[in-house]
């Protein structure tokens, strides 16, 4: 499979449906409101530069699961949710599995389960095919937490390896249909940092109207053992992380304390 083509991480045995999942977090505090468990599914069409699950980017990472015995192993932790918490679906690319997550949130949605794709949207199609798809996965679902990479489609080939076109289509679909999104900027010194660049990315977030919340993600290298046991070069060996005036200097421009409507959840 191409790390560039879009592709789908779902296999069918007779008439059930199968994805390849590497792991589920039981407790997360990071993925969505309130306390989650994190079903992390393998295949990504994207290579980051800085990707912290290069072991996730082939879609065969895992062992094969049903939506059923996905649903069955995360209800298992359900006392840890409390009012606020739930399901988190995460990856490599969740879109990627797009028939696995829709059938996933059923099931959630039956049980009055909160249910969140965290996703790069590198897999959405503009397509009405796709699109009609793709709505069936926001009736089952409550938000979506989208990383913005980079918004200049050039600067998004650089980082990414693939251009941006059908992700901004992403963004503007959900902001059309009003869905809740979370946004995390990825601030990387030497690529994202930029003034320009992150006025820019404010200015696009605030025409979409359903941005309830905006977060800088600070680079790391903490996925360079991943790179070294994969044999793989990590090619921001010499990126420093951003001080904490940095990430200050970029919340500033993105007028990140702006984006509140999270609060009310």
């Amino acid at each position: 499979m191409s790390s560039l083509e879009p592709a789908t991480n779902v296999s069918n045995k007779g008439k059930e449906l199968y994805a390849h999942s590497d792991k589920i977090e039981s407790f997360g505090l990071v993925d969505g409101p309130g306390v989650r468990s994190i079903l992390f599914l393998s295949g990504c069409p994207l290579r980051c530069l800085y990707c912290h699950n290069p072991e996730m980017q082939e879609g065969n990472c895992g062992s094969l699961i049903t939506p059923k015995e996905a649903f069955d192993k995360l209800m298992r932790y359900r006392g840890y949710w409390g009012e606020k918490g739930g399901i988190t679906v995460s990856g490599g690319e969740p879109l990627q599995s797009l028939d696995f997550i829709i059938e996933l949130g059923k099931l959630a949605k039956k049980e009055g389960v909160s249910y969140v794709i965290d996703t790069s949207a590198a897999s959405f199609n503009d397509s009405d095919s796709y699109k009609a798809k793709f709505d069936e996965l926001l009736k089952v679902s409550d938000l979506f937490l989208l990383d913005l990479k980079a918004l200049d489609p050039a600067l998004h080939q650089k980082v990414t390896g693939k251009t941006n076109e059908n992700i901004l289509a992403c963004y503007r679909y959900l902001a059309e249909k009003k869905f809740p999104l979370w946004v995390r900027y990825v601030l990387v010194p030497g690529l994202t940092d930029g003034e320009e660049t992150l006025q820019k990315s404010r200015d696009f977030l605030k025409s979409l109207g359903n941005v309830e919340r905006l977060e800088v993600l600070p680079y790391h290298a903490l996925a360079i053992p991943k790179y070294e046991a994969l044999h793989r070069e990590y090619l921001l060996q010499d990126t420093p992380t951003p001080t904490k005036e940095e990430i200050v200097r970029a919340n500033r421009i993105l007028e990140s304390d702006s984006f509140k409507k999270y609060l009310e959840r």
